[in-house]
């Protein structure tokens, strides 16, 4: 391959490369700008590249280790940050009407619930080891075969099934102690909840029967219901969907909700009032 066919290449699938590090780091910027590094080493090193994987796995391997030092420093996010974000909106008119501002901006002003469901994934994801999160995205989301996950990652066989398999478990108890689509026991509805606040004039639930995910959320073939939540989250690009602007903020905006939010302690405290919801 030369170096015109390698820009080629990489241009066919920048979208995607940029998807896959954004899910894994929740700042735009740091996406792009990783996307553009690889883009360089790419380009820099053509000739190193001797075709023993594809070229879409290298580019891949090379996203991934540039993208280890941000990784490195990452916290894990805890189970209930989404929660944080949520209630600290309940509780406050001021950071509910920037809220309220940036879905203004977004195309059409129609909050989608089924991409909302793929940005949950996302921040669930972002729960898990390092080494499930990568795994599980390379695997689920785009579709890489366990060999080439291991020249990505450079983990072994035994380690990329391992963290695959365990991050599907985690996935699934988390997700059946938190959705209220898959669980009479999940507690989260903020899919239907901001639906219902952002566009009234539709009706939230019929708007959400027509997921998948959700007409067959009585279903106890659990595997199942998170095979149909990861098709849905395949489905979309997070950087190029009608409400971007809005997923992007929450993610990038999330650990300040979460300290805020602790600090507020808006889990335990019922908020004064919330007709600034409304407005």
């Amino acid at each position: 391959m030369n170096s015109s066919e390698a820009i080629d290449s990489f241009l066919a699938l920048r979208d995607q490369l940029r998807s896959f590090v954004f899910r894994l780091l929740p700042q735009r910027q740091d996406a792009e700008d990783i996307v553009q590094e690889t883009y360089i080493r790419v380009r820099e090193n053509i000739e190193s590249f001797r075709e023993e994987s594809s070229f879409r796995t290298w580019v891949f391997s090379i996203a991934l280790n540039l993208s280890k030092n941000h990784l490195n420093k990452q916290r894990r996010w805890e189970e209930s940050s989404q929660d944080y974000g949520a209630m600290l909106h309940t509780h406050s008119a001021e950071h509910w009407v920037v809220f309220r501002d940036v879905f203004d901006a977004t195309p059409y002003r129609n909050y989608e619930i089924r991409e909302h469901i793929a940005y949950c994934l996302n921040c669930i994801n972002k729960t898990l080891l390092v080494e499930q999160q990568v795994c599980l995205l390379l695997k689920e989301i785009y579709e890489f075969k366990v060999s080439e996950i291991m020249r990505i990652s450079g983990l072994s066989e035994g380690k990329v099934k391992h963290a695959i398999a365990d991050a599907r478990r985690n996935m699934i108890r988390i997700f059946d102690e938190r959705c209220s689509f898959v669980s009479k026991r999940g507690r989260c509805d903020q899919c239907t909840a901001l639906k219902g606040i952002l566009n009234p004039e539709q009706d939230a639930q019929v708007e959400a029967n027509k997921i998948a995910l959700v007409r067959q959320g009585d279903s106890p073939d659990r595997e199942y219901l998170l095979d149909l939540r990861l098709e849905l989250t395949r489905s979309i690009d997070p950087l190029n969907s009608p409400n971007t602007r809005l997923n992007t903020f929450m993610l990038e905006n999330r650990d300040a909700w979460v300290e805020e939010g602790k600090k507020r302690n808006v889990l335990e405290v019922r908020p004064k009032s919330t007709a600034h919801l409304s407005k």
